[in-house]
Order: structure tokens, then C-alpha cells, then sequence
């Protein structure tokens, strides 16, 4: 889940000011930890605790309020109602990284990755991010190959990863669905050669660079080994305590190599 986190918020700086480069600082002064982080780590409490995602996504969500959320989660998150809201945007897909990690049996993950999208992201579409991501990351850890893993995404869910990261940066526009980030996400670690060049890539695209990068991270960090020392360190320096304390308790429990 680390890789997530250092991908959300490396990405973070060129949310809103895209470039289509792989040459830029990986740790900038307004590097921040976005809602994809709050909630990856909300995601890895659940599992820790074996609690409800629905009261802790709406527990973090009004702890870090200013986080960057989408319009329809926050509300959500400060209504007294616990109903979905249909949505198939890729905060499904950002924050369910947790589970590819914790979980044994792939039938396992995509329940879990299932149930903690439906919450919000109920759409077919929004569960489909979430369960592709989710199992990238555990095929990862189960020592899949790339070509393994693409065809069992595009078998299963029926994502388009025909394509280089070459082929799309130039006209590659912001998207917040699902369906139009998480196979650029996907494709952008299918391309890379450790998990730094997958950040990067995937950043590179443009679009939703945070929440890209997040996914390719995340997936990255189950396929390489880990994350490289430096940047995890980076990463943990830019969360507060409590934060940095659920993510060291989880990867204490789910990522020793």
C-alpha cells in the first residue's frame, strides 16, 4: 500500500498542472498526501481492525477534511445516510490497495475489493476498478508475470491494455472514471521496469496524475519486492502520526517480504 501512498503523493503537484514527462522531482514542497492516501490508509484500518468501511471512510473523511475529495463522497461522508451513490469514478479504484495485499485466496480479494467499493461506488463499472486493481496486486504477490497479469485483467474485466504509454500521452486527457484511468494506470506498471519508472510513467500521462500514479504504485510495490528505501521514507515523512502509525502496523502485518 506504501507504493499507492508515494504515487498519490508524488502525483499530487501535477493533479491540476499535467506534464507529459518522465523527468521531473519526485518530492516536491507541495507534495501532499490527497484523499487517495486518507483513504488507502482508511481501507488498511478496516482490514486491520476487521471494521465497517462505510463508518471509517466517513470517519476519515471529516478527521482530513481537506483532502481533495470528490463532491459526491464528502457529502456522503457528512450525511447521516450510509446509501451509495452510484458512482464509477476511480476512487474506487484509489483506495482499495490495502486489500490486494491482505487477502490469500484471489476469490477473497475481490470480494473484499467489491464490498469496500459498493459503499460509494456501486456501479458496475465502479466495482470493476476496484477488482482490477485489487487483483493486479495480489497476482503480483502470487509472482505472476506481466503477461499473466494483463491477460487475466483483460480476460476478466474486459479492460483494453493493448496500448503503450507512448501511444496515449499525447492526447490523454483528464478522466476520473474507472473506466478511463484504471487501464492507463495498469498499462503505465506493464511498462515499467522498477516502481520509481512506474510512478513516473504513470504521471507522465497527464489526466488524474495523482490517482494514476496511486494505482500504478500500488500494483508496482506488489510486483517489484517493495518500495525503494528512499522513497518510502519520503513518503512516511509526509504523514502525520496517526496516519504513519496504520500504515506501519499494516505493512508490519501484510507487506514483509
Amino acid at each position: 500500500m506504501l507504493g499507492a501512498i508515494a504515487g498519490d503523493i508524488i502525483g499530487s503537484v501535477y493533479e491540476k498542472d499535467n506534464l507529459k514527462s518522465k523527468e521531473f522531482p519526485l518530492f516536491h514542497t507541495h507534495s501532499r498526501p490527497t484523499d487517495d492516501t486518507i483513504l488507502t490508509i482508511a481501507t488498511a484500518e478496516v482490514v486491520l481492525a476487521n471494521s465497517n468501511y462505510t463508518e471509517v471512510y466517513k470517519t476519515y473523511c471529516r478527521r482530513y477534511p481537506y483532502a481533495g475529495y470528490g463532491r459526491s463522497f464528502y457529502s456522503w461522508a457528512h450525511s447521516d445516510t450510509p446509501t451509495p451513490y452510484n458512482s464509477f469514478g476511480n476512487g474506487a479504484a484509489m483506495r482499495v490497495s490495502p486489500i490486494g495485499f491482505a487477502y490469500h485466496t484471489l476469490e477473497m480479494v475481490l470480494q473484499q475489493a467489491k464490498r469496500s467499493a459498493a459503499v460509494t461506488h456501486n456501479h458496475p463499472e465502479g466495482i470493476k476498478g476496484a477488482q482490477a486493481t485489487a487483483s493486479a496486486i495480489f497476482l503480483a504477490r502470487q509472482g505472476k508475470n506481466k503477461t499473466a497479469i494483463r491477460e487475466y485483467i483483460e480476460n476478466t474485466f474486459g479492460y483494453n491494455l493493448n496500448f503503450t504509454p507512448d501511444q496515449i500521452r499525447p492526447t490523454y486527457q483528464f478522466d476520473v472514471s474507472c473506466q478511463g484511468s484504471v487501464p492507463q494506470a495498469i498499462v503505465a506498471f506493464l511498462a515499467s521496469t522498477n516502481l520509481e519508472d512506474a510512478i513516473r510513467t504513470a504521471v507522465s500521462l497527464g489526466g488524474d496524475s495523482d490517482t494514476i500514479a496511486c494505482i500504478a504504485g500500488g500494483i508496482a510495490e506488489a510486483f517489484y519486492g517493495g518500495v525503494p528505501e528512499a522513497i518510502a521514507q519520503a513518503a512516511l515523512a509526509k504523514l502525520d502520526l496517526p496516519l504513519r502509525s496504520i500504515v506501519e502496523n499494516f505493512r508490519t502485518q501484510y507487506c514483509q517480504n
